[in-house]
């Protein structure tokens, strides 16, 4: 099983970006899909899960900026985020809990928000 993010990059504040994470492999199922980041220093937090009937949670940060979706059809979780700030700077992995392999996690992709 293999999670493939993808959609990182450089941006100014108050663009936009939209990252995207593909699963593919055997599994059964994808339950609860998410991003999560981590900025240098810091620990990975939580940014924003979804689950496999469509029910979402934002940390309090991104909340009205961000915007997290999923194609069950392509295993495919996206995470759209709007008015970029420099705090928003991080590494951002994408996590997926997998029937039967449990939570499994793809590599970072870099979001970087600078003038």
């Amino acid at each position: 099983v293999q999670l493939q993010a993808s959609g990182g990059g450089l941006v100014q504040p108050g663009g936009s970006l939209r990252l995207s994470c593909a699963v593919s492999g055997s599994f059964l199922h994808a339950n609860t899909m998410g991003w999560y980041r981590q900025a240098p220093g810091k620990q990975r937090d939580l940014v924003a899960v979804i689950t496999s009937g469509g029910s979402t949670n934002y940390a309090d940060s991104v909340k009205g900026r961000f915007t997290i979706s999923r194609d069950n059809a392509k295993n495919t979780v996206y995470l759209q985020m709007n008015r970029l700030k420099s705090e928003d700077t991080a590494d951002y992995y994408c996590s997926a809990v997998l029937l039967p392999w449990g939570r499994r996690w793809g590599q970072g992709t870099q979001v970087t928000v600078s003038s």
